[in-house]
């Protein structure tokens, strides 16, 4: 791969550790132990893509010819989104860090997407493509939870019904 590709990788871990250090500051803020579990699962999954792709950028670093890019058909998405562990008193902060998190998924998505424009290197493309597809898993996840916890804050403050 060209270096482009690799230092791409480099800033999808990046931005990996930087979703990990949010929610487990959001886990250790959450004013629950549900809602910090929570939390932490949402850590500990970015953790596990950023430990991915670190893996994957030492096999590319080391020209290993037995690595697929394309090396996942379905988009991982164990059941961490159960947000019913979110304590209802703390809607508020829920809310606040899940309109964050709705922004850092649609900027890695953005930051693939480009990337992928980029490229002539057609496994880095599907590779980005995957990419997207985990974001965008995340993303969709993120948004359902934000509306909803907003519909409850809104009533929590008398704004709606209208």
């Amino acid at each position: 791969m060209l270096k482009e590709e690799l230092q791409t990788i480099r800033e999808a871990i990046q931005n990996e550790v930087e979703g990990y250090e949010f929610y487990k500051l959001a886990a250790e803020q959450s004013g629950s132990e549900e809602s910090e579990k929570a939390f932490m699962l949402l850590a500990e999954e970015e953790l596990k893509h950023a430990n991915y792709l670190k893996e994957l950028f030492d096999k590319i670093k080391k020209g290993d010819d037995d690595f697929q890019l394309a090396f996942v058909e379905e988009v991982p998405s164990p059941d961490i989104y159960n947000w019913d562990k979110v304590d209802g008193r703390f809607t508020g902060k829920a809310m606040a860090v899940f309109g964050i998190a709705i922004q850092l998924e649609k900027a890695s998505i953005d930051f693939y997407q480009k990337a992928m424009e980029n490229t002539k290197v057609e496994q880095a493309k599907e590779l980005y493509k995957t990419l997207i597809k985990w974001e965008k898993v995340h993303l969709d996840q993120f948004t359902k939870e934000y509306e909803k916890y907003k519909e409850e804050w809104w009533a929590d403050q008398s704004f709606a019904p209208f």
